[in-house]
């Protein structure tokens, strides 16, 4: 059997929520047995300090922990987190092992959908980075972002508030409220929930009457699917 690496902690919570939809998932399909996985849990501070500061840091962190998953004879990883993926491109080049991209996974489920105009939420690293722009642009996808000072209260949030696990009706109504206001003043028809904490704050397959990337969810499937290959 296929074993995955999770670079993990990024942060807990949604390392806890990876591994709940993973085994969920496969004993759905295979109730008498689990998939193999192994968690190299990183510390979520360090990485979100290195990724305000020092990239190419950041970068060296994450390859650290995919060596000590190669140690633990993982056949490939995964990332848990879309802020980490700000270094992706430096990082897949250098790891010991195959890796699966969250980005990757966002758009190819967007084209799927043939969704043209999608709103991004996250950290503010990752609504302001090239990051998911790049990979959509492609595909002639556009990505749009909230304005200030709604990139700020949403960064302020989810660092203060879903990181740490604390997930608030009112900051998901507030996050609605943004969809909203996006579709209606830049015509999105779709959101990404660009940070793995987002799903655990906005449960609901659409918001705003709007289809929802979960980014978590589609990392998981691919996943799996690698798993089962």
């Amino acid at each position: 059997m296929a074993r995955v690496g999770l670079v993990g902690g990024l942060g807990p919570e949604a390392t806890l929520d990876y591994y709940r939809r993973l085994i969920k998932a496969w004993r759905s399909e295979d109730p008498l047995s689990s998939p193999s996985i192994v968690i190299d849990s990183v510390d979520d501070k360090v990485a979100m300090r290195l990724a305000e500061h020092d990239r190419p840091g950041l970068t060296e962190y994450l390859l650290e922990s995919l060596h000590r998953l190669t140690d633990a004879r993982v056949s490939f990883g995964a990332i848990t987190s879309n802020t980490s993926h700000l270094v992706y491109d430096r990082v897949a080049p250098r790891s010991p092992i195959p890796l699966i991209s969250i980005v990757d996974v966002c758009m190819a489920e967007a084209r799927r959908l043939d969704l043209k105009r999608l709103a991004l939420f996250g950290t503010r690293f990752v609504m302001e980075a090239r990051l998911y722009p790049a990979a959509a642009q492609p595909h002639g996808i556009q990505i749009v972002v909230p304005p200030e000072p709604h990139r700020t209260w949403l960064h302020e949030r989810y660092v203060g508030e879903l990181a740490k696990g604390d997930f608030r009706d009112e900051t998901r109504r507030g996050v609605v409220a943004m969809a909203e206001r996006l579709r209606d003043a830049k015509g999105i028809d779709g959101v990404i929930l660009g940070g793995t904490e987002l799903p655990l704050l906005i449960r609901e397959p659409t918001i705003a009457d709007l289809p929802v990337l979960d980014t978590t969810g589609l990392h998981v499937a691919a996943i799996l699917e690698r798993l089962r290959a």
